[in-house]
């Protein structure tokens, strides 16, 4: 099931604050009817030293990285979108939300060159706790879809094409509908890619896996932070393709998201993963991320942005 969206005071699009209400396109538009667009999720965080965007610089290159496919033009910097962060957070009395930056194909034109197109950029915020719910705490059952993840040689895997996102939309509502959390998809020659949404790891012993970019992976920008995280606290951690096997006789098995940031899975297709609960391991990794996105990690402290400044 969804999350239902808070409505708040203000989106920011195109430069201006709108009315949450007003904020709308045209049912002709390109984007709704072609997919046509490039989005990112970034969350702001209260810390001591004020509120942060947590790594905005490497979320927004990406969402200029994924808008150069789709030949979307955004015409605003990065510092210009920064600015609209602050304004959509300070205008909406919000010192903690998930933000959403999209920008998509506006015009009413028909056919699948829309290369020329006028596009829009709008950025929205709202509160949102973690993505999977009670699972942050108790741990996920997962699925392994029969839905495979779309292959690079046939999608631009590393980009957030609103779009490519009806893929994961099949494995999820197939997970929920056999009573699952979340489901973990398989890339086409059969090893793990990814959660629907999210990243995974697989803990063994002292190793941390996760899959290669091969495996049709979406570079998450919190999937480079736990392998930061990890290897800083003395873990092996590699990038290898991993079989279903491996991946059920693993010792823990975790999400990782902006949205779902550190999310333990204890069971994959009625198979309990360790003990059933969620690992140690992976409950240090909640912590080091908690501790790196409040500002209490020192060492990191760049990759907050700080918008009281």
């Amino acid at each position: 099931m969804s999350i239902p969206i808070v409505p708040q005071r203000y989106i920011w699009v195109d430069g201006k604050l709108v009315q949450w209400g007003d904020a709308k396109i045209h049912i002709i538009s390109h984007a709704l009817h072609y997919g046509t667009g490039v989005f990112e999720g970034m969350r702001a965080y209260k810390t001591e030293m004020g509120t942060a965007i947590f790594r905005f610089k490497e979320h927004i290159k990406r969402f200029f990285d994924s808008a150069k496919f789709l030949k979307i033009h955004i015409g605003f910097s990065s510092s210009e979108l920064l600015d609209a962060c602050r304004t959509v957070l300070e205008q909406n009395d919000l010192e903690e939300a998930y933000i959403r930056p999209i920008a998509f194909k506006d015009c009413m034109a028909m056919g699948l060159n829309a290369s020329k197109c006028a596009s829009k950029v709008v950025i929205a915020a709202w509160p949102w706790s973690t993505y999977l719910g009670d699972a942050y705490t108790k741990g996920a059952r997962c699925m392994i879809s029969s839905w495979r993840r779309m292959p690079s040689f046939s999608f631009p895997t590393v980009a957030k094409i609103c779009g490519s996102y009806v893929n994961s939309q099949f494995a999820k509502m197939e997970a929920v509908e056999h009573g699952y959390d979340e489901a973990i998809m398989l890339d086409v020659r059969g090893y793990v890619s990814e959660g629907s949404g999210e990243n995974i790891f697989v803990v063994k012993g002292n190793r941390l896996m996760t899959p290669p970019l091969s495996a049709s992976v979406l570079p998450g920008i919190t999937r480079d932070t736990i392998m930061t995280l990890a290897s800083r606290a003395g873990y092996y951690v590699g990038e290898e393709d991993i079989t279903v096997g491996e991946l059920l006789t693993s010792d823990e098995l975790f999400l990782t998201g902006t949205a779902a940031e550190v999310t333990p899975v204890v069971e994959v297709n009625g198979h309990k993963i360790g003990d059933g609960k969620p690992g140690k391991v992976t409950l240090e990794m909640q912590r080091a991320y908690e501790a790196v996105t409040r500002g209490k990690d020192n060492v990191h402290l760049q990759w907050l942005e700080l918008l009281n400044t």
